[in-house]
């Protein structure tokens, strides 16, 4: 069985994460074969003779998040307000029809003994977000992973996306958007902290 170990003189390298199990692309070629020929179309042809490997090697890669060390810092200074990343890149493929939606990401959070590597905040949303996915799960997961790992007063996540299942089949309503958030610790229990982070959010849209 080829697995995506094997295959990095083709595509950039990809890694599986703990609980996650490995990519079989010799399988997915064989099923993108099948669906191309449940489709009419001859997967063989001059056009499509590689697309079985090309999609392939595309959904991998965009299904397994590269790994990466968690980088904390003692807050010798005390620091007690907000850090905020915004208009983070966000790409996941929606689990109901393996299409994909982009966007952007804020996430904030009120340093407690420990302050996190600014970098640190986009490869916590590429770990949750190459996967299928819903938006709102992914929202939660994010917020709950830095709570976890962080020990923060609070942590805020807002997400906007576009949906191309909803932009190019069904209602088919290009270029709109969903938003979805999740507040944590001061964040959600404080309404001045609370609307601090929104306010921020909202400056960066």
């Amino acid at each position: 069985m080829r697995t995506v170990q094997d295959i990095r003189s083709e595509a950039a390298p990809l890694r599986a994460i703990a609980g996650r199990s490995e990519v079989d692309v010799d399988s997915a070629e064989t099923a993108v074969r099948q669906l191309l020929r449940s489709f009419g179309r001859d997967p063989v042809g001059s056009h499509l003779a590689d697309t079985p490997r090309r999609v392939a090697l595309a959904y991998a890669e965009m299904l397994t998040p590269r790994q990466f060390d968690l980088t904390t810092f003692p807050n010798d200074e005390g620091y007690d307000e907000m850090v905020v990343a915004t208009r983070i890149p966000v790409q996941s493929l929606c689990e109901h029809h393996l299409l994909p939606f982009t966007g952007v990401a804020h996430i904030g959070y009120l340093p407690g003994d420990r302050i996190l590597g600014l970098s640190k905040l986009a490869r916590v949303l590429e770990m949750f977000a190459r996967d299928l996915q819903v938006q709102e799960r992914l929202t939660r997961q994010v917020a709950d992973w830095l709570q976890e790992h962080l020990a923060p007063r609070g942590v805020g996540v807002v997400i906007e996306a576009e949906h191309l299942c909803m932009s190019l089949r069904g209602v088919r309503a290009g270029g709109s958007r969903t938003t979805t958030s999740a507040l944590l610790g001061l964040l959600r229990e404080d309404a001045r902290t609370r609307a601090e982070f929104l306010s921020l959010t909202r400056t960066a849209a």
